[in-house]
């Protein structure tokens, strides 16, 4: 497991046999907060990229060496990718099908392909394509883990700039009705512009084209992450926002020149219940299962049933699981906050009888943060 933080840090962790996590390296970046750290494929061997506040994204490598003292395991610096003009907000490897590339997401609104042609020399990427967003402020990219040859490649970008628009009116805390989205202007405020958008390769005019804009989102776009794909023909996007949004990208005819022809997007689930903006979204491996992380410091998950009706299935916080008994219900978010009376943070000291949950679990205040739009988070 790899961690980044802002005091310039990345760390190695490794599992023991005991299922301890136990510190393995320590990475500095010379100067700058770390924002983000990413893994490439194993396929590739041991590869991890940074991105940094210093205006560039870093490639490691772990590898062995023998210098005299018998043979060690070092994390290397091989290559810093120094052409952004900005801070770089994320980094992600593309799918192991089109090889050890990597995606580099600016502030400036640009993203950049980088891809190293000799895998046994990672010190040399060539930049292969720069893609301009058209946005001002990109804070997040997701590749679509299962391209095809049915389908092209794709990236998806978000933005949490400011100066897009105001934030949306405030959604309900589960709203799994499937509605059509709109990609046209009308759909959207007026003076609003798109946080997310879509971008497919084209292999006749060998670059990358914007198939597909979501105006319907228009706050701040803090994560995006596509679904693996098992099987299906149709793509699954969750974008972490003042919410969580699930979307459903179903594929049209391809144009007459073989190019994406665009996707009919639907909202196959909107969730409130974090009750504070979401951060970050994963998925499980087969697409089936999405967790997301919010201010309140809780983990929700999530699934569809036979009826592709998505719905909170648990909650996890520091302490473990929170009883399912009250992460089920529908006046989950009031009850929670009734019980802990800041928002969803535990008690101030330890429940007296009779104020514990059915299942016997206990809450405690550990800590509160006065200002949570200054916290900056990674």
């Amino acid at each position: 497991m790899a961690t980044c933080s802002s005091d310039q840090l990345v760390k190695i962790w490794n599992l023991d046999e005991d299922g301890n996590w136990v510190l393995d390296s320590t990475l500095k970046s010379p100067s700058g907060a770390v924002w983000k750290v990413t893994w490439a494929h194993p396929e590739f061997g041991q590869i991890i990229a940074t991105c940094s506040f210093d205006r560039s994204a870093t490639i490691y490598e772990d590898c062995i060496s023998d210098k005299g003292h018998g043979m060690k395991r070092s994390w290397i610096k091989r290559c810093p990718l120094v052409d952004a003009r900005s801070s770089v907000t994320d980094v992600k490897f593309a799918p192991k099908s089109m090889g050890l590339v990597l995606a580099v997401c600016c502030a400036d609104g640009l993203v950049r392909l980088y891809e190293a042609y000799d895998i046994m020399n990672l010190s040399q990427w060539a930049s292969v394509h720069d893609i301009n967003t058209r946005l001002p402020c990109c804070s997040c990219i997701s590749w679509n883990p299962s391209p095809s040859r049915f389908s092209a490649p794709l990236i998806a970008v978000g933005s949490d700039d400011g100066c897009l628009g105001g934030s949306s009116s405030s959604s309900s805390g589960n709203s799994n009705t499937a509605t059509a989205i709109s990609t046209a202007s009308s759909s959207a405020s007026v003076g609003t512009a798109a946080r997310v958008t879509l971008f497919a390769y084209s292999d006749n005019a060998r670059r990358w084209e914007q198939v597909e804009s979501l105006l319907t989102i228009i706050d701040r776009v803090h994560d995006i992450a596509f679904a693996p794909n098992p099987g299906r023909s149709y793509h699954v996007l969750a974008v972490a926002s003042k919410d969580l949004k699930i979307i459903v990208l179903k594929p049209k005819p391809a144009n007459a020149d073989g190019s994406c022809g665009g996707f009919t997007l639907s909202n196959a689930g909107q969730f409130a219940d974090h009750g504070s903006n979401v951060w970050r979204v994963a998925w499980n491996v087969t697409g089936t299962v999405v967790s997301a992380s919010g201010d309140n410091g809780l983990v929700k998950i999530y699934k569809a049933n036979y009826l592709d009706v998505w719905k909170c299935i648990g909650t996890l916080s520091s302490f473990g699981a929170v009883p399912h008994s009250i992460s089920d219900r529908t006046d989950h978010d009031d009850q929670f906050s009734s019980q802990t009376g800041n928002g969803g943070l535990p008690l101030s000291k330890p429940p007296t009888t009779g104020t514990t949950a059915s299942s016997g679990a206990r809450y405690f205040k550990m800590s509160s943060i006065n200002n949570p739009d200054t916290v900056v988070w990674h």
